[in-house]
């Protein structure tokens, strides 16, 4: 599994993605080849790489040696099709060659740049000096390319001849001239091969240092923070969603940051509508997500343990495409996870399940998934309107809405101001009833509203 294969299925993934600052190409594709890590030791060498370029790039004294490395990733050209040809003994052209050239002359740089920093250590980019020496005969220097007069002792005389020849005996001499230069070419691509590994190597390495700079830039930026060393206990201080605190800020509207405590088994999520029980299921697996590809997290604290996969069921599940509906969409992906469950680790986030269907068979199907969930090695969050379940489970509330907080009037825009976003432990099994509250609050028809409460007391 890989960020590539990932990120369309992750809400909040994307912008992540697309907020990072890469230097080159090769970085953005080394992210997106990011593998999945389950292991401490994976995390422990990801967390300590991006830790140690964000201390770097706090230095005051290292920012000149930070700008010549990132100069250099700007000029990395991704030639990994072009090393793969060099490896199969294919013969390259003389643009390749001047790549070739181009990627030691900066690794050469980027070398000494990490050296200067004390990060050499950490990412070790291979010495690649006499492949510089092999594409600069003339000792220039530079990472121009071309095919030098000192390959080949018959190119000065045959190019000078050509130059003073008549029109009509250029073509016999170009013809000879390309001859030697492809001669030339062979030799060279045969004395760069045993460097192809090599090559390889710094690309990649050149290809990751990119990708971390952009980790710890983004850290830097939004104020993510690394997991503790997980030792027993799941929490989160101060979770946010990026996306929509950046939305917020933009619009003038106050975010509210979460802490939570989580164990295995099923916790049950309760909460009046817009409550935020969506974005809480969004944020907390974009974080364990990020975490297992080797970022940094968006909270203030945490200490995560590592999942098998992070599986959601959240919103319009509808694929026309499919002849599916919300309900069978939902559903198959639920029993996919259930049978999942019973091999892998998984960290599974449901966002009120069944809710498209009837409610006496919905509630049922809650039941189900709450009291099978509950016996398997998984972590399962699932928010839920259903009350009265009766599965033996941990359950959290959203606090909700704050009534002695309005001093204006309430409005669809307005109304987050409202509403306390932290999570309280709940014994009850009963679900809030604000929702007709809320509405009459928000000035709704008063023929809506009575109309509501007397069905509500028939009830």
């Amino acid at each position: 599994m890989t960020i590539k294969t990932k990120i369309k299925e992750v809400p909040g993934f994307q912008f992540v993605a697309d907020n990072m600052e890469f230097m080159s190409a090769a970085g953005r594709r080394r992210m997106m080849e990011q593998q999945w890590i389950s292991n401490p030791d994976g995390l422990q060498r990801e967390k300590e790489a991006v830790s140690a370029m964000l201390n770097t790039l706090s230095l005051a004294d290292a920012s000149q040696a930070v700008n010549t490395l990132r100069h250099q990733l700007m000029q990395l050209h991704d030639l990994h099709t072009t090393i793969q040809s060099l490896q199969s003994h294919i013969v390259l052209d003389e643009v390749e060659l001047f790549e070739l050239k181009n990627l030691s002359y900066i690794a050469n740089i980027a070398r000494q740049a990490l050296e200067q920093l004390n990060l050499l250590a950490l990412f070790p980019i291979p010495d690649v000096q006499e492949v510089f020496h092999i594409l600069d005969p003339d000792s220039t220097g530079i990472p121009n390319f071309y095919i030098y007069d000192s390959y080949d002792n018959r190119l000065a005389p045959l190019r000078k001849q050509l130059k003073q020849a008549e029109e009509s005996e250029k073509a016999a001499l170009i013809d000879l001239q390309n001859q030697y230069q492809r001669q030339v070419i062979d030799r060279l691509c045969d004395m760069l091969h045993p460097y192809a590994a090599n090559l390889s190597e710094v690309l990649e390495t050149m290809a990751y240092i990119d990708f971390v700079m952009a980790r710890a830039y983004l850290s830097k930026q939004w104020d993510l923070s690394p997991s503790r060393d997980y030792e027993g206990r799941y929490f989160i201080k101060g979770l946010f969603n990026p996306r929509l605190r950046l939305h917020n800020e933009e619009v003038g509207l106050r975010y509210q940051p979460i802490d939570i405590d989580l164990t295995k088994g099923v916790t049950l999520v309760t909460g009046a509508n817009m409550a935020g029980k969506t974005v809480l299921l969004k944020s907390l697996g974009l974080a364990q997500i990020m975490y297992q590809f080797g970022f940094p997290v968006p909270a203030a604290d945490c200490c995560l343990p590592c999942f098998d996969d992070v599986v959601f069921c959240i919103g319009d599940e509808q694929n026309e495409m499919n002849g599916l509906s919300s309900f069978a969409a939902e559903i198959t992906r639920i029993s996919d996870v259930v049978g999942r469950s019973q091999s892998e680790h998984l960290m599974v986030l449901v966002d009120e399940p069944a809710r498209t269907t009837n409610p006496v068979e919905g509630k049922a199907l809650v039941q189900a998934l709450a009291s099978l969930m509950h016996k398997r090695d998984s972590l399962t969050m699932i928010t839920t309107h259903y009350g009265n379940l009766g599965i033996s489970c941990r359950r959290l509330r959203v606090r909700g809405f704050v009534e002695n907080m309005v001093d204006i009037p309430l409005t669809a825009q307005n109304i987050n101001r409202f509403i306390d976003y932290s999570l309280i432990p709940d014994d009850s099994d009963e679900v809030p009833h604000e929702a007709i509250k809320i509405a009459e609050m928000l000035s709704c028809h008063p023929d809506l509203i009575a109309s509501a409460k007397l069905f509500l007391q028939d009830a």
